[in-house]
């Protein structure tokens, strides 16, 4: 799993505590103690999902573009997400052999299982949730 889902998640439970403060992304930045530059970059994504809002300018930032009740983890995790969850191998094993020329295709069916698993627990947490455990 890539670390951009914790950078999500890191941001819109900042912007969820905001509670509709803007907070620009150097402040964000400085939270995640990480290159502002990648936290736009995340930020950018967040807002072509609908999941942030942005104002630019003197006195712009981001702010949530959706409840935080409407958003469950699992709609963070399918737009930060790019293959199974446990990640995926470019080797082509020995067609010859029994076990390589099958390897790929039953480890596919079961990473497809794993990914099912984690995005229907993720499915039951929303946004809301998770960011009730902050003081």
């Amino acid at each position: 799993m890539s670390g951009r889902f914790q950078i999500a998640i890191h941001i819109l439970t900042l912007l969820d505590k905001a509670d509709g403060k803007l907070l620009s992304s150097q402040f964000i930045a400085g939270s995640l103690n990480a290159n502002p530059a990648l936290v736009r970059k995340e930020l950018s994504n967040l807002n072509k999902f609908g999941f942030v809002n942005s104002r630019e300018g003197q006195g712009g930032g981001y702010s949530l573009g959706k409840r935080a009740a409407d958003i469950t983890l699992a709609d963070v995790f399918r737009t930060v997400q790019t293959g199974s969850v446990l990640g995926s191998t470019k080797n082509q094993p020995n067609p010859a052999c029994s076990v390589g020329k099958q390897i790929n295709q039953n480890i596919s069916k079961f990473y497809d299982e794993i990914d099912n698993v984690v995005i229907g627990t993720l499915a039951n947490t929303t946004l809301a949730n998770f960011s009730s455990r902050f003081n």
